[in-house]
């Protein structure tokens, strides 16, 4: 069967300005590489087309052209909450020029909505549920619908939800992604500036699920546990990334990279017997880290260590990422730089119960811990996540899937005055970490193993340039005279 995977681009940018993410970070789109390397090993014929992809065209109507220039049977879309629209907008101009072409989706958006979103959307035909290796395979192979777990499907106006799938015990009975799918990988998919030094880069995920439950964070698709690839099965991955593409830098996306502590010292040992000449970031959870691990993160090549802190009020971390102290936070940035390695802290404005002195309170731990880099997401609450359910009385909340892509700020907690302050504030926050003298410094002293993204920088300068003004304060207009 020829089989079409879809990545839709979305919006995740400010409504009327360009979208540049693809210019800051074109990531590859590991699920339906995922699903595409199962699909081939299974003999089926598999093209994906990735709509943030080098040379895409940004208009849905070109796009279901190219899609259906491979004359596919089957059509299999992965959405975030964002992407879900122009997924839907996509299909339905599918369904106008090849009404006989079966149409799917999938990720996370609906898993966390199925039968109200097959309900909603009738371009499609039915959703993939969860885990998508099985059961895009079993749809390949021309199973019933009513047969298949994990499955929403039609039955007149009804929607039909097929019990749950099981999840995939071994993810080491898994393929390697189908890398080889994307058109201008490795050196179109480029990794956020200054994250890396050599190049070409690529993502990996090495496990599903995650032992915790944050507020904010929507387990839909791989729900609570965890499971992992085990550590020869990543050297191995590692490998094949260096050989057949080259890579020299690889962005490990594992919320729990370190959480099973025997499987990452074989990794690093091998690695470090071994070498690829690859290096790579990974994030990790206070808690599940020492200094030997760390000493060994960083003799098998890791370059840069990510830490999910959130916010420094502890009445918001307790409510929403319960177990992580702000001493136990300090702790591990120390040691983590103290091993060498590169401290990055990853932080949330806006979740619910926040105010301004909430915000000026984690301001001032961020400048505070002395981090090499630092990201800050504007929260925003999901379909499954368990602050779903109560968000509405929590403040003001738009829900406009379009840019819930917590790169807007759809939701505006009772605290903060309106979403133009709350803008204001990330905007002053995010500019005071990035002047403080400290960071500079160190910014400046790596200013040479950074050469490779200054000159990217400086080749995209004008798209650059004009994010940077986005996050200026707006002067008002001044009034014009005839």
């Amino acid at each position: 069967m020829r089989i079409v995977l879809v990545h839709p681009r979305g919006f995740n940018w400010f409504p009327g300005q360009r979208d540049l993410t693809d210019v800051a970070n074109r990531m590859v789109p590991q699920g339906i590489l995922s699903i595409a390397a199962y699909l081939l090993r299974e003999g089926q014929e598999v093209f994906v087309y990735d709509c943030l992809g080098p040379g895409a065209p940004t208009d849905p109507a070109t796009q279901v052209r190219e899609i259906l220039s491979h004359r596919p049977q089957l059509i299999g879309f992965s959405t975030t909450t964002s992407s879900f629209p122009d997924a839907a907008l996509m299909a339905q101009l599918i369904r106008e020029q090849a009404p006989g072409v079966r149409i799917v989706c999938g990720g996370v958006h609906c898993s966390a909505l199925q039968g109200e979103l097959l309900r909603d959307t009738p371009a499609f035909d039915g959703l993939c549920i969860g885990e998508g290796e099985l059961t895009m395979a079993e749809l390949a192979r021309g199973a019933d619908p009513a047969q298949i777990p994990g499955m929403v499907w039609r039955k007149g106006a009804e929607a039909i939800v097929n019990p749950p799938r099981p999840q995939i015990a071994d993810l080491d009975s898994l393929p390697f992604p189908a890398y080889e799918k994307l058109r201008g990988f490795p050196r179109d998919y480029h990794l956020p500036l200054f994250s890396y030094i050599h190049t070409p880069g690529s993502t990996m995920i090495t496990s599903r699920g995650c032992l915790h439950q944050c507020s904010y964070c929507d387990r839909s698709v791989f729900k609570k546990g965890f499971r992992y690839n085990s550590a020869a099965y990543i050297y191995d991955h590692m490998q094949y990334l260096r050989t057949r593409f080259g890579v020299r830098h690889i962005n490990i996306y594992d919320d729990l990279f370190t959480a099973d502590r025997a499987r990452i010292v074989e990794l690093c040992e091998t690695l470090a017997r071994k070498s690829l000449g690859v290096q790579f970031n990974c994030a990790v959870r206070v808690g599940y880290t020492d200094d030997d691990l760390l000493r060994m993160l960083k003799s098998a090549g890791c370059l840069m260590v990510s830490l999910g802190i959130e916010s420094a009020d502890p009445e918001l971390l307790a409510r929403h990422k319960s177990g992580v102290s702000l001493a136990a936070v300090c702790d591990t940035v120390q040691r983590i730089q103290a091993a060498g390695l590169r401290a990055k802290g990853l932080f949330m404005m806006g979740l619910p119960g926040e105010t301004e002195a909430s915000i000026r309170r984690t301001s001032d731990f961020i400048v505070s811990l002395g981090l090499d880099d630092m990201n800050m997401s504007k929260f925003t609450p999901f379909p499954g996540a368990p602050v779903w359910s109560t968000i509405g009385e929590e403040g003001t909340f738009q829900e406009d899937w379009r840019l819930m892509n917590c790169l807007n700020f759809v939701f505006v907690p009772k605290g903060i005055a309106s979403r133009e302050r709350l803008d204001q504030l990330y905007n002053e926050h995010v500019k005071r970490f990035y002047s403080d003298p400290r960071w500079r410094d160190k910014f400046r002293r790596r200013l040479w193993q950074h050469r490779k993204s200054m000159l990217y920088l400086l080749r995209h300068l004008p798209s650059f340039w004009s994010a940077k003004r986005q996050f200026e304060p707006q002067q008002p207009r001044s009034n014009e005279t005839s």
